[in-house]
């Protein structure tokens, strides 16, 4: 496979590299942007201009995102690059709004009425609801809190820089058996469960707003939340708790496979292999190296609809 990396510059001249030593690329529905690293063998006298990092497999741009860290090593007559970068979607956690409520708010008026982000496009849609912003937040909890209102789903990147609130409605479909796959598994998280939580009402006062979820006690596990009456979702306050054990539980339990190679797939196509029939897609991971190219995909089982 044709795996590249392309350093752009301020300018808007690019440098194109091929000899990629190693990488790895992440993409998960629980993570606001994608993320990239790679060592690369080749020289650069000015890593202080690039702005713009992507990497590509076969011409499809897979990344594209800012420059985070670079660093040059030279070594006789060689030269290493390593590379880090985030895609441009991680603005969204590095970008606040003023706090307060915003009524009649959609994707659409959310990502344009406040800040111009460099390459990130998102689902459109007018579907509104309101957001309570709180103190220090950034814009992607209000999307978050936006899409959890509306859809009852948790936000995903899709492409490069593209914020989904829905799943996409003509997923490709992946196919995958025994002879095709590496290896399958399932891996389960439950550090992070929350097995009760209670919410104060307008006094103050606990006990009017509670939630429990049966199927994590039954884990044996014990953990109580108390917080105040939570202004994001003050027209219907019992959400709040149900929103809460959902963030706590996301990512449970996920079913993965791996195979040599990649063949395109995305966020919210859809994956069959062993038990998992024709699930959404909830995360890829892509590494390789001088022997290969490895991905890992797979589905999460959890309480946010994919």
């Amino acid at each position: 496979m044709n795996v590249n990396v392309i350093f752009k510059n301020t300018d808007n001249s690019e440098i194109v590299f091929d000899k990629i030593l190693s990488f790895s690329f992440r993409k998960d529905i629980y993570q606001s942007y994608t993320s990239f690293g790679a060592k690369i063998s080749g020289s650069l006298s000015e890593p202080e201009n690039v702005s713009e990092i992507l990497f590509t497999i076969d011409g499809k741009t897979i990344h594209h995102g800012l420059s985070d860290n670079i660093s040059v090593e030279i070594s006789g007559e060689n030269s290493m690059i390593s590379v880090s970068s985030r895609s441009f979607t991680s603005l969204l956690i590095q970008n606040q709004i003023e706090s307060g409520l915003k009524t009649d708010i959609s994707i659409n008026s959310l990502i344009k009425s406040y800040y111009n982000l460099p390459h990130v496009t998102h689902e459109d849609s007018d579907e509104q609801s309101y957001i309570y912003v709180k103190s220090n937040s950034n814009m992607w909890d209000g999307i978050v809190n936006l899409s959890y209102k509306i859809h009852g789903t948790y936000p995903y990147i899709r492409g490069t820089n593209c914020i989904r609130m829905t799943p996409v409605e003509n997923p490709d479909l992946f196919e995958y058996d025994d002879s095709n796959i590496i290896s399958r598994g399932i891996s389960t998280a439950e550090s992070k469960l929350i097995s009760h939580f209670h919410m104060s009402n307008l006094s103050g006062k606990f006990g009017e707003y509670e939630f429990s979820d049966e199927d994590i006690i039954s884990h044996n596990i014990v953990r109580h939340r108390f917080f105040e009456l939570d202004n994001q979702f003050l027209y219907n306050p019992q959400q709040a708790l149900e929103y809460r054990s959902a963030y706590s539980s996301r990512g449970r339990k996920k079913v993965f496979c791996k195979y040599i190679g990649y063949n395109g797939e995305d966020l919210s196509d859809t994956v069959t292999f062993g038990t998992i029939n024709n699930m959404r897609i909830g995360f890829l991971n892509i590494t390789g190296n001088n022997s290969g190219i490895i991905t890992e995909t797979g589905v999460y089982q959890d309480k946010f609809p994919m």
